[in-house]
């Protein structure tokens, strides 16, 4: 039987997906190393796209790594590790604020206030042939009432595009890092 993967178990109706992956040719250890370490605002049009959001690194953060996305806010839901970590926020995202709740693991899985969104963003590795590693994330949103699916679908449309680029650029951000030498690795 298959494992349920962690976006399952935290999340598993939702009103959006949005899934993106890359072949890294490193080990999934190497791989997954490099998803901790990697600096997701290395592109200059992933910064501007967070500064235009209001999601700005963190203060004195010169890196945006997935240490940093904890820090900046995003809820720590769960690890397998080696495998799979599991981050999540709850608000109201189609406002100019976000209208982020800040919750504890434990609350956000009760969380179910109408007029808000939840989302559940995964990144996993896993064995793709004799030299490779599947990097996969996964981003899921379930609106908690009927007006908070219909103003974020609104939102969604205008907003998806970009956060497909940010989340591509992001897992081409995890494979330059596992590419790199150990020398020349940053942390």
């Amino acid at each position: 039987m298959t494992e349920r993967s962690l976006a399952d178990e935290l999340l598993p109706a939702y009103d959006v997906v949005m899934r993106h992956a890359i072949d890294v040719a490193a080990s999934p250890s190497v791989v997954w190393d490099a998803l901790h370490r990697a600096d997701f605002a290395g592109a200059w049009y992933v910064r501007a796209l967070l500064v235009v959001r209001g999601l700005r690194r963190p203060a004195r953060a010169h890196r945006l790594t997935l240490e940093r996305l904890v820090e900046g806010g995003f809820i720590p839901l769960g690890e397998r590790a080696g495998r799979e970590v599991a981050l999540g926020l709850v608000g109201r995202f189609w406002l100019p604020s976000g209208g982020r709740v800040r919750l504890t693991p434990d609350q956000f899985r009760a969380f179910a206030e109408p007029g808000n969104a939840k989302v559940v963003w995964t990144f996993s590795v896993a064995p793709a042939g004799t030299a490779a590693t599947r990097l996969i994330t996964e981003t899921r949103v379930a609106c908690l009432d009927t007006t908070s699916r219909r103003r974020f679908r609104v939102y969604w449309l205008a907003v998806r595009p970009f956060s497909g680029l940010i989340r591509r650029a992001m897992l081409r951000a995890v494979a330059d890092a596992a590419a790199r030498p150990a020398a020349t690795r940053t942390v």
